[in-house]
């Protein structure tokens, strides 16, 4: 289907239909993905407790780069996506040149200050001195390749705001593959290639982003959705200035949120901490498990974006309404059966993990109750990539900052507190649940306002 035909059917189809077309390429490529990254995280386990502690201190850091992108993506998912609902495809065109361009300068500028300041921020962390020399083994190649990581999900979300989601699925498995083939070969040797431990694992990520780079920069220039020429008559610098403001206008406020997420987790792992390395190894499993155990809620916010700001565009509050509804309803009941599904296999997946006892432990208590929140926080996710796609991106923010600051992060330590780990994470399951109401009735306000 062409890119204009995708793209007109967003805002003609059946809501329900187009939403499940549109997801299920999604499920399949960030399932692929999230499933090639649990497998690193097994690799890295097979060389002990320190390197999987170290590679857990890191996801705060790293995450906070990776956020940058999303928000990045979301401000060109909604910016793009609304032109073609308004039928204006050559400015979505320019808009897709100015945001690949606006985001590698971006990024790498971040990733400079983070190589530089590599030390004192595991230090904030908490990190052990112990594990300094790992952390600064696997970051830098990270720092170095992270360009490459980025500027791929940014054309994936000029793809899908397109109305196409299958082929950004198949960037997405493709490289997930392309780290799983080389994570074993780079960390534990093959041949004449030698053993690198923990700075492997980051070099088999950054080649797999490579790949990611090539096919991503040759599929937008094979479906002409990018081109470096101005609308109309306007420079070239002006209509870009104009244009970059457009994304950052929703893209910083949707960064900003999505790194509230690594800086709130970065507080979770220093409460986390002081319980030692193995609480540290077995919140960064729980972490990665989280993430497998949320590849519907991931998929449909890749998903539901481009089809809310299409309609949004096209001035139809009702799909919009209808999108949102169905998307929710979805969510809630596949997170309760992935749920129980974890719950039967709590003890064959914590020593698939581990082979120590106590970090065992503590996996098996995170399956028992962390999940329990996860179809709860998809709603917060889901409201909050509904929020910018309406170009509500402060709502997104406040929706963020009220989850994380007033409710997750105060609730968790209180409950640590009181009940040590246990209440940590029973915090964190309260706190979804108030944050999820919350957002249900704000984002349900804000369509009642549209409508009158």
């Amino acid at each position: 289907m062409a890119a204009a035909d995708a793209s007109r059917s967003l805002i003609s189809a059946p809501v329900g239909q187009k939403l499940w077309e549109m997801t299920w390429p999604v499920i399949f490529g960030v399932a692929t993905l999230i499933s090639f990254n649990v497998v690193d995280t097994f690799f890295i386990s097979m060389l002990g407790t320190d390197p999987l502690a170290a590679v857990s201190f890191t996801f705060p850091v790293t995450f906070t780069v990776i956020s940058l992108a999303i928000g990045l993506g979301i401000g060109t998912s909604a910016v793009i996506a609304r032109k073609y609902g308004s039928e204006k495809p050559g400015e979505a065109h320019f808009d897709g040149f100015s945001a690949l361009s606006v985001s590698a300068l971006l990024v790498a500028a971040l990733a400079l200050v983070g190589y530089l300041l590599m030390d004192p921020v595991f230090s904030l962390l908490q990190a052990q001195e112990r594990l300094m020399p790992l952390i600064r083994e696997y970051m830098t190649w990270w720092y170095l390749g992270c360009v490459m990581l980025v500027t791929p999900m940014v054309g994936n979300a000029i793809l899908r705001a397109s109305g196409d989601t299958r082929t950004p699925s198949l960037i997405m498995a493709s490289g997930g593959l392309a780290n799983a083939i080389f994570d074993p070969i780079l960390i534990f040797g093959w041949g004449p290639v030698p053993a690198m431990g923990i700075e492997g694992a980051a070099l088999a990520s950054v080649i797999s982003w490579f790949s990611g780079l090539f096919l991503v920069f040759w599929l937008l220039q094979r479906k002409k959705l990018v081109s470096s020429k101005p609308p109309g008559e306007t420079l070239f610098v002006r209509a870009w200035i104009k244009s970059a403001r457009g994304i950052l206008k929703i893209g910083m406020p949707a960064a900003s949120a999505n790194m509230l997420t690594p800086l709130a987790m970065s507080i979770m792992t220093a409460i986390v901490a002081s319980y030692g390395a193995p609480a540290v190894a077995a919140f960064g499993v729980g972490s990665r498990l989280e993430s497998l155990a949320s590849v519907i809620i991931l998929a449909l916010s890749m998903s539901l974006p481009p089809l809310i700001s299409q309609n949004y565009g096209a001035d139809r509050s009702d799909r919009v309404k209808q999108a949102y509804r169905t998307a929710l309803k979805a969510v809630l009941a596949i997170q309760t059966v992935i749920y129980l599904l974890l719950l039967v296999g709590a003890h064959w997946i914590a020593q698939v993990f581990t082979e120590e006892q106590v970090v065992a432990d503590i996996v098996k208590l995170f399956i028992y109750i962390m999940p329990l929140g996860y179809g709860l926080q998809g709603v917060i996710i889901l409201t909050n990539s509904s929020f910018n796609a309406v170009h509500r991106p402060m709502n997104a923010l406040w929706l963020s900052i009220i989850r994380l600051f007033v409710l997750f992060v105060p609730l968790s330590y209180l409950g640590s507190l009181l009940a040590d780990l246990t209440g940590l994470f029973i915090g964190g399951v309260v706190a979804n649940l108030f944050t999820a109401v919350i957002a249900y009735w704000w984002f349900s306000r804000e369509l009642r306002r549209e409508r009158g």
